[in-house]
């Protein structure tokens, strides 16, 4: 009877959480592989992305931060987190939500409710820019043009000017954006298998833009996505779950999988993944681009044209593939059939938008 008793005992005691040594273990921390209770992993979690704040020193006292914000768990979770440790800790930072609204029926019109509630249940002010109003096409308008195949090429590029403009709105000194430690991992891979150096080099930095109109951070820069999921759950929070309806067969999906299968037979694989980008070296010889401004938009650039403009002309003169696969803007014979063409608008009568940088 007293072996019984004891092998329950340990049995017990193999279920209790390893921190606080009280509760019951409600999880296997996908990170560490160690068995806590709920309580514990709220204070581990958010612990870590308050130290990543600090140790980074992302803010400063009185800055105005707006938080990317899509309704998806990544950045409901980053609402949250950002609007309770602000709070306890003090960071004295006025919080904004910001969310663009590409235009797609049946996916962004309803997460952006999901935006619109978080706007309520958080108390933090909410800005909406939409693709429609910055350079007259909704997603739905390109897709019908260029098909499924090069659409997230000009989602990519379009959003992440939105997203600045919005941010210059705002009059916000910085931009927090969701980005998580496996999203990170996927970009160093994919910046592998395209060769591209420029981005590479950049691509693991916690705060980038500095040059640029508005410098961007990442809090999550390393926390997993299947904890951010975990959090969420948890927590009971109020996020929209539906993956975007074009984007099934991009490259990074691809990416994606690889990374997951890696974490599967080692989870430590995604942070050293990480650490081997923020190790990697360029060669002094090689040559990186310059950085100036697009002649059109004002729009930071290291070509005469921005990469939005240039494939905004494609678009506007019925030619969508035009920027596609081109690192560079408009070459003079391009620019001279521009002014030739009749019956379509050209980039300077709908410029990327209306601010200047």
């Amino acid at each position: 009877m007293e072996e019984s008793a004891d092998g329950k005992a340990k049995k017990a005691g193999a279920r209790l959480c390893c921190l606080c040594h009280q509760k019951k273990a409600a999880l296997k921390r996908p990170k560490t592989l160690e068995q806590i209770c709920r309580e514990c992993f709220y204070e581990v979690f958010e612990e870590e992305i308050h130290q990543v704040i600090v140790e980074n020193q992302l803010f400063k006292p009185g800055e105005r931060i707006a938080l990317g914000a899509s309704g998806g768990k990544d950045s409901t979770v980053l609402a949250y987190v950002l609007s309770e440790l602000n709070r306890r800790h003090n960071y004295g930072l006025d919080l904004f939500l910001l969310s663009v609204d590409e235009g797609i029926t049946g996916y962004r019109d309803d997460s952006l409710e999901t935006v619109k509630r978080n706007e309520i249940q958080y108390g933090l002010p909410l800005k909406i820019v939409s693709y429609k109003d910055l350079y007259g096409w909704t997603m739905d308008e390109i897709v019908k043009m260029i098909g499924l195949k090069n659409n997230c090429t000009f989602c990519g590029v379009f959003r992440r000017q939105a997203l600045d403009r919005g941010a210059a709105l705002l009059k916000v000194d910085k931009l927090a954006t969701g980005h998580n430690a496996d999203d990170i991992a996927e970009t160093v891979l994919l910046n592998i298998l395209r060769g591209d150096i420029a981005r590479l080099s950049r691509c693991t930095s916690i705060v980038t833009g500095e040059d640029g109109p508005i410098p961007r951070c990442k809090p999550f820069k390393y926390t997993y996505e299947k904890e951010i999921v975990m959090y969420a759950y948890f927590k009971r929070l109020d996020y929209f779950s539906t993956e975007c309806i074009y984007s099934p067969n991009a490259y990074r999906g691809f990416a994606r999988e690889f990374i997951k299968d890696l974490e599967r037979i080692r989870p430590r694989a995604i942070l050293d993944i990480i650490k081997s980008g923020e190790n990697f070296r360029i060669s002094t010889s090689t040559k990186m681009p310059e950085q100036g401004t697009c002649e059109r938009c004002g729009y930071i650039s290291s070509q005469k044209w921005c990469k939005a403009c240039v494939l905004l002309e494609g678009l506007n003169r019925g030619l969508p593939k035009l920027g596609i696969g081109r690192t560079r803007g408009l070459n003079n014979d391009d620019k001279k059939d521009t002014k030739k063409t009749n019956g379509t608008k050209s980039i300077e009568s709908k410029q990327c938008g209306t601010l200047d940088f």
